[in-house]
């Protein structure tokens, strides 16, 4: 194992007080427990916060400041952040209009993202993200996963909290672009979780998993490699069939790299779907492509398709800065 690492148990500790010192402006970080938060609370507004394990960067301290999230509480390498975690941060940034909590669907966040719920003395609320159309059930997850489509639903949400709108509306408005949110990926190597020192999954050199999730879950089927276009194919098939966009309708189509895919590849990926898309008769008339929910090294990447509407479109081009996003 080859990363740039100290020392494994305090790996994550560093990389935040990294990220603290390289984006001071933007943001800060808290230990013990651990969570980030906007360098200013923002008072008078909802206080959005999501959470996850570590390995997924920028995902979700990049995306802490002005127009998405306030705060954001990390766990070690791919594993839930601790209720602890979440009541210190809900603490730290709540503004007197109330908390709304945005967690990804799997089984340690949904318990743990609960438990903070069930202690949390302020008014609040929660959204669960499960974008990924690659699993239905399954005995890793607590149904579909929550993956790239988790970044869509906190940008949207956080442009509308910082217009000010309520509790119940921004709560209202995350289940609406979840429902109208589908993803899959598809990964052609494993990664390594530091504290393991090995690959996560054995894959071979001319096999691809599809429909992997971002922590290395099995996806739907592990089979040869082929051309981009080709996968491209199988994405798409899964991700419209579950969406059932009408004809002419407006999305957002998001290319996201898992960490170990080179951006030139990304591109690539986004001409083949953006091709589909049009032939379907779809209008992309937003765009994202970069690695923004990652799996640490993993070569791959995924597809996430959004369904617009001239509300969500104006969410989506409000004004963001944040260490990853800004516009």
């Amino acid at each position: 194992m080859k990363k740039f690492i100290n020392d494994v148990d305090n790996m994550l500790r560093e990389s935040l007080s990294g990220l603290g010192a390289a984006h001071a402006d933007i943001l800060k970080v808290t230990f013990d427990p651990t969570f980030v938060t906007r360098a200013r609370r923002a008072d008078g507004k909802v206080a959005l916060i999501s959470g996850g394990g570590s390995g997924h960067e920028p995902l979700h301290a990049g995306y802490v400041g002005r127009g998405m999230l306030d705060a954001a509480c990390p766990g070690q390498v791919f594993t839930s952040p601790t209720p602890d975690q979440m009541l210190a941060a809900a603490e730290a940034v709540d503004g007197g209009k109330g908390v709304l909590f945005i967690v990804k669907n799997y089984s340690g966040d949904t318990m743990n993202f609960q438990m903070a719920t069930e202690m949390i003395d302020v008014d609040h609320a929660t959204v669960l993200v499960n974008d990924d159309v690659a699993v239905e059930n399954s005995t890793h997850t607590t149904g579909r996963r929550g993956v790239a489509g988790t970044l869509v639903v906190e940008k949207m949400m956080g442009a509308a909290a910082e217009a000010g709108a309520d509790l119940r509306a921004c709560k209202a408005l995350g289940d609406r672009v979840n429902k109208n949110t589908a993803s899959m990926g598809v990964a052609f190597t494993s990664c390594t979780v530091p504290a393991a020192g090995r690959p996560t999954f054995e894959i071979g050199p001319n096999e691809i998993e599809m429909g992997v999730g971002i922590h290395g879950e099995p996806g739907r089927r592990r089979e040869k490699f082929k051309p981009a276009d080709a996968i491209c194919k199988d994405l798409l098939d899964a991700i419209l069939a579950d969406l059932r966009p009408a004809d002419g309708a407006q999305c957002l189509l998001h290319v996201n790299g898992f960490g170990g895919t080179p951006l030139m590849e990304l591109y690539l990926l986004y001409h083949a779907a953006r091709k589909r898309l049009e032939r379907e008769g779809l209008k992309v008339t937003r765009s994202l492509v970069g690695s923004y929910t990652t799996s640490l090294e993993m070569a791959g990447g995924s597809l996430t398709l959004t369904l617009l509407d001239s509300e969500l479109t104006r969410l989506w081009d409000a004004p963001v800065h944040t260490a990853a996003l800004h516009w």
